[in-house]
C-alpha cells in the first residue's frame, strides 16, 4: 500500500516535469511565431495550452485525493502541498506563452516586434526556454545548488526588459503608439514567464530543505560578511 501511495507521489512530480516541459517549449514556439509572423505556428501555440490546462487539473486531483485518502504528514506533506504550488506557476507560464502566440495572430500578416527589437525578444524568448528547462532539471535532481541558480540566472531576463524599456523611451522611437504597447506587453509576458521558472526552483528548495530560497540567500551573506 505505502508503495503505490509513493509511486503516486512520484508521478506528481513527472506530471510537473511534463508541464515544465510543455510550456518551454511553448514559449520557444510563440517567439518563434511572433518574429516571424507565423500564424499556423501561433494557433498551434494557442491550442496546446489546452494540454497543459489538462494536466494541471489531473494533477491537482491526484494531489487532493492523496490529501483526501492518506493524510500526509511531515515531508509528504510539504510534497504535495508545494507540488500543487508548482503546477499553478507552471500552468500561468504556458497563459504567457499563449498570449504571445495570440499578440502574433492578433498582428498578423505584421510581424508585433520591430527589425531593431528582434534581437531582444529572440534573446528573451531563448532565455525563458533555457530558464524553464533548467527548472525542469531542479524538479527531477532536486539540486537545491542548481535552483539557487536560477534566480541568478534570471538577472540577465532583467536586464533584456530594462534594455527593451530604454528603446520605448528613446527620442527616435519611430513604430507608433500601437507597437510600443505590443513590446510593453511582450517584455511582460517574458519577465513573468521567466519569474514563474524561478518561483518553481524556489519551491523545490522549500521542498527539499524545508527553508525558503530567500532564507538561504540570507545566510549565505551573512557567512560571507
Amino acid at each position: 500500500m505505502r508503495d503505490a501511495y509513493h509511486e503516486e507521489l512520484d508521478s506528481i512530480g513527472d506530471g510537473l516535469v511534463d508541464m515544465a516541459r510543455l510550456v518551454g517549449s511553448a514559449i520557444g514556439r510563440a517567439t518563434t511565431a511572433i518574429l516571424d509572423a507565423d500564424l499556423k505556428l501561433a494557433e498551434s501555440v494557442i491550442a496546446a495550452d489546452e494540454k497543459v490546462d489538462d494536466l494541471q487539473r489531473d494533477l491537482e486531483g491526484r494531489a487532493i485525493a492523496l490529501l483526501a485518502r492518506q493524510q500526509p504528514v511531515a515531508t509528504d506533506l510539504r510534497i504535495v502541498v508545494t507540488s500543487l504550488r508548482m503546477s499553478a506557476d507552471l500552468e500561468r507560464s504556458g497563459d504567457l506563452a499563449q498570449h504571445v502566440a495570440k499578440l502574433a495572430r492578433l498582428r498578423f500578416p505584421n510581424s508585433a516586434v520591430p527589425q531593431d527589437l528582434h534581437a531582444t525578444i529572440l534573446e528573451m524568448g531563448q532565455l525563458a526556454q533555457r530558464l524553464m528547462a533548467k527548472a525542469a532539471e531542479v524538479i527531477i535532481t532536486k539540486d537545491v545548488d542548481l535552483a539557487l541558480q536560477l534566480e541568478q540566472d534570471d538577472d540577465a531576463m532583467d536586464l533584456l526588459h530594462r534594455t527593451l524599456f530604454q528603446h520605448l523611451m528613446d527620442d527616435r522611437w519611430k513604430h507608433g503608439i500601437e507597437t510600443a504597447v505590443d513590446v510593453t506587453l511582450l517584455g511582460r509576458y517574458y519577465e513573468r514567464f521567466a519569474d514563474h521558472a524561478v518561483s518553481v526552483a524556489k519551491r523545490v528548495v522549500y521542498l527539499v530543505t524545508g527553508e525558503h530560497a530567500d532564507e538561504i540567500f540570507q545566510q549565505g551573506d551573512v557567512e560571507g560578511a
